[in-house]
């Protein structure tokens, strides 16, 4: 198995005072986080912009080897719902390229209440992909992203589907769409943002991204609970 193709984090990189004690004690909290992870998941993105000198500060606070998946606005995903022009979105890639060869994966999150568009979602995910090299994964949280045909159209947009915990609806637990990436999100259950994992499930999960690098090329796991 090569471990480097296993990416473990979390959203965001704030450590509670009771954790700290695990990290070391120099250094800003990106910095000490960075001692314990190789990967983050940037949400901040999603809520707004931030000046060159803002990413230029991650990107230097990091090793080499670090990845961040940054989160794409809610201007493009809930306001817009995708149909923005290329312009848009080539602003956005541009805003991130200062994290250089630093930025791993973009998170494109929807809102519950969109549901799959093939029309505006072939056009949106065409032009991401033509603006960027960089992987993507696609959380979409309406039951209408779950069947064979969405699957289809994601796999051959290169897109991947980001396996949720917990799961609106059944297939929203595994991972589909491109199986280039695989893309973990672990919001916290039955509680979200507040619940903690137990051992036995952290035990089933680790098996289960043991398994992944053999289907995709990246398995990507972030924790988005505060516990």
């Amino acid at each position: 198995m090569d471990n480097q193709r296993i990416l473990i984090g979390t959203a965001g990189w704030s450590l509670p005072r009771a954790e700290q004690i695990h990290f070391p004690a120099a250094g800003s909290h990106l910095e000490r986080y960075a001692t314990r992870f190789t990967v983050v998941e940037i949400n901040s993105s999603f809520h707004r912009s931030h000046k060159p000198a803002i990413w230029a500060r991650w990107r230097d606070a990091v090793p080499s080897g670090f990845r961040f998946s940054v989160k794409m606005p809610k201007a493009i995903t809930h306001t817009a719902r995708l149909n923005v022009t290329r312009d848009v979105i080539a602003a956005f890639i541009d805003e991130i390229a200062i994290l250089e060869t630093k930025l791993g994966c973009l998170l494109v999150q929807l809102p519950p209440s969109f549901a799959l568009d093939p029309t505006t979602t072939e056009h949106f995910f065409n032009e991401l992909r033509a603006a960027t090299t960089v992987l993507i994964a696609c959380e979409p949280r309406h039951e209408s992203w779950f069947t064979a045909e969405a699957d289809t159209l994601l796999c051959q947009l290169g897109i991947a589907r980001v396996a949720a915990d917990p799961a609106r609806v059944p297939p929203a637990g595994a991972p589909g769409g491109s199986r280039e990436l695989t893309y973990f999100r672990l919001h916290g259950s039955p509680k979200m943002y507040y619940s903690s994992y137990s051992n036995e499930y952290i035990d089933r999960l680790a098996d289960r991204l043991r398994e992944e690098p053999a289907k995709a090329r990246t398995a990507w796991c972030i924790f988005d609970n505060t516990t």
